[in-house]
């Protein structure tokens, strides 16, 4: 008999199996129908031994001390800063857009001062922003919106920008300085050994078993436990009753090159002319020294495994006739970002994992800072007790 059922081992899963089994003792089976712990997350080393990113970049960036400590006892870091480059009009030029940007694309020598006057000029009054359109027309105009946005957008959602929420758009800055950094959160850093290393630490505890290539409606019915945990997607458990919520999907297409280093920074966009997205080189990230490189091209796709819900009002309505659903839902703990569609970062993901914990422990009066059992990089060992079947049983 289990306490817990969790399906999906992502962060939102394996953030809670950790908790529950050493923070309150509880016993978790843990199922994943990927062969493989980690979700999106998940990092392994290629034929050519370069550590790459299945699924795309992960780069770990967070405001949040609580976050950022917890996650520090099952890894050590490595201090790194993100810089992601554009290729617009023949160039490379720094985005967010920054004082180099325009410098660089106008031909100017403009000062912090002056950039702030030119944004000033070009941006577009809106009196009420409402899509990711308004957003970025009234703080750097349309032309720059033209350049960067507009067609990226539209083949990363396959939607023009003036039909996207704020949202989407809103999360990227823009800076009157050269601060060429993606990011400036407070912790920024990549796990030592790659984040399949820090969830096998987390994952490492008698108390957790874990089933890959495992659909938990095999197992459900047949393996007594008391409460679910749920972070896969939300309609999909309840049988697309309401009809199917949308999401994007990516193609990934990875290459080995026999050079050192491929581009000029760890990740290049490609807003207008090419089919991709953009190109990710992992070394960069990883801190790996190998004579040659790895890289990964990202195509949108409308099908396919479900990486990014759509931010629109009517998905948004649908998704609260699910939400409704859900917590109407006995014994059933939905988490993580397709259980409430919305797009979340791994440190929100982390961080709703342990607010759930802190509901599930109090509710239950246990304590919630309980010991942890892991002891910080841990041994790599945490596949010892993985079970990989694709049939609903569980062997020794």
């Amino acid at each position: 008999m289990f306490d817990y059922l969790i399906v999906g081992a992502g962060f939102a899963g394996s953030v809670l199996a950790e908790r529950l089994a050493a923070g309150s003792d509880k016993k978790v089976l843990l199922c994943d129908k990927r062969p493989h712990i980690g979700g999106n997350a998940y990092d392994h080393y290629n034929e050519a031994g370069i550590l790459v990113h299945k699924y795309g970049p992960h780069i770990f960036h967070t405001n949040s001390r609580e976050v950022f400590e917890y996650l520090s006892r099952f890894t050590e870091w490595r201090p790194y800063q993100h810089r992601v480059r554009a290729s617009v009009d023949g160039q490379i030029v720094p985005i967010p857009i920054n004082l180099d940007t325009i410098n660089s694309l106008y031909g100017l020598s403009l000062t912090s001062f002056e950039v702030e006057e030119f944004f000033k000029k070009v941006a577009e009054p809106v009196e009420r922003v409402k899509t990711s359109e308004d957003v970025v027309v009234s703080k750097v105009g349309r032309e720059l919106y033209e350049k960067f946005f507009r067609n990226y957008t539209r083949k990363q959602w396959g939607l023009d920008p003036s039909e996207l929420d704020a949202s989407v758009t809103s999360r990227v800055p823009t800076r009157t300085n050269r601060d060429d950094r993606y990011f400036t959160d407070t912790y920024q850093a990549m796990p030592q050994y790659g984040f399949t290393r820090m969830f096998e630490n987390l994952l490492d505890h008698p108390n957790i078993k874990v089933m890959l290539n495992c659909d938990y409606r095999e197992i459900e019915k047949e393996i007594p436990f008391a409460e679910m945990i749920y972070t896969g997607p939300v309609d999909a458990y309840f049988d697309y009753v309401y009809g199917q919520l949308p999401y994007r999907s990516l193609e990934f297409k990875h290459e080995t090159h026999d050079v050192p280093v491929y581009q000029s920074a760890p990740v290049v966009n490609y807003p207008n002319e090419q089919l991709y997205t953009r190109v990710t080189e992992f070394k960069y990230l990883t801190g790996q020294e190998h004579a040659k490189t790895s890289i990964v091209f990202e195509f949108p796709k409308a099908t396919g495994d479900a990486y990014y819900p759509v931010p629109r009002k009517e998905n948004a309505e649908l998704y609260a006739k699910y939400k409704a659903l859900a917590d109407r839902t006995p014994k059933v703990h939905f988490v993580g970002r397709l259980a409430t569609y919305k797009y979340y970062n791994m440190d929100q993901i982390v961080a709703q994992a342990l607010t759930t914990y802190g509901k599930i422990a109090g509710m239950k009066r246990v304590e919630a800072q309980a010991h942890s059992h892991s002891n910080g990089n841990g041994n790599g060992n945490g596949y010892s007790r993985i079970i990989r079947v694709s049939t609903p049983e569980i062997r020794a």
